[in-house]
């Protein structure tokens, strides 16, 4: 059968996850609980005795760590990609989504409204950012068809691999649960993609926080 299967990883748990700031571009490291995280979610896979052909991550702080756990549990080396990384929130990046409403509060409610061509002053917009995920998401599947593949990477670019994958709308509202360190399965069967288990963290101690990049 010649089925591609992509395992999807969320990154760590960061400083900016716990206080609810739109992260984006902003190179935020993992904190103590998303390093524990990271290496809890290698380990797992370990006992899985997952076979894969690739590891790719997103070239920014949170996700390159993350996806180094698998490199150290696994002794293979990562793929580092850009286009995985998350959405630029332009003017929005470093806010709290308690503060965005009163101090950008056209940019937010164009945020909350989903504009799918509102670049946020200076940021990506969704339709720019969807583009660069199904080009990130098909260039991945001509290399690795029928080959199992690792992605590390964001809350929103998840998101966005689940909405081409369901063919949900980009102005629609969020569906998709994608905590830190979490394993979410896509497959391509020759013809169209489909979602696989998602969400899952039973490898984790404790609770993950969710995704917040609206």
């Amino acid at each position: 059968m010649n089925t591609t299967r992509l395992c999807l990883i969320r990154h760590g748990e960061t400083h900016w996850n716990t206080e609810r700031r739109l992260q984006g571009h902003t190179d935020v490291e993992l904190n103590h609980r998303g390093k524990a995280q990271a290496i809890q979610m290698a380990t797992a896979l370990k006992k899985l005795a997952l076979n894969f052909d690739a590891l790719y991550t997103s070239d920014l702080k949170r996700a390159a760590d993350t996806a180094n756990a698998i490199v150290r549990e696994f002794k293979v080396p990562a793929i580092v990609m850009s286009d995985l990384r998350e959405r630029h929130f332009g003017a929005l990046q470093g806010l709290s989504i308690s503060d965005a409403p009163t101090l950008k509060p056209k940019l937010w409610q164009a945020h909350m409204a989903r504009d799918i061509d509102h670049e946020l002053e200076g940021g990506e917009s969704i339709a720019q950012f969807a583009r660069r995920v199904q080009d990130a998401l098909e260039m991945i599947l001509q290399k690795h068809f029928a080959e199992t593949v690792i992605l590390v990477s964001h809350g929103g670019t998840l998101d966005m691999m689940y909405r081409i994958a369901t063919g949900q709308a980009l102005v629609a509202p969020r569906i998709a649960s994608v905590p830190n360190a979490s394993l979410n399965w896509l497959t391509h069967n020759g013809q169209k993609w489909s979602i696989g288990q998602w969400a899952d963290t039973q490898h984790l101690d404790g609770l993950a926080l969710e995704n917040i990049d609206l």
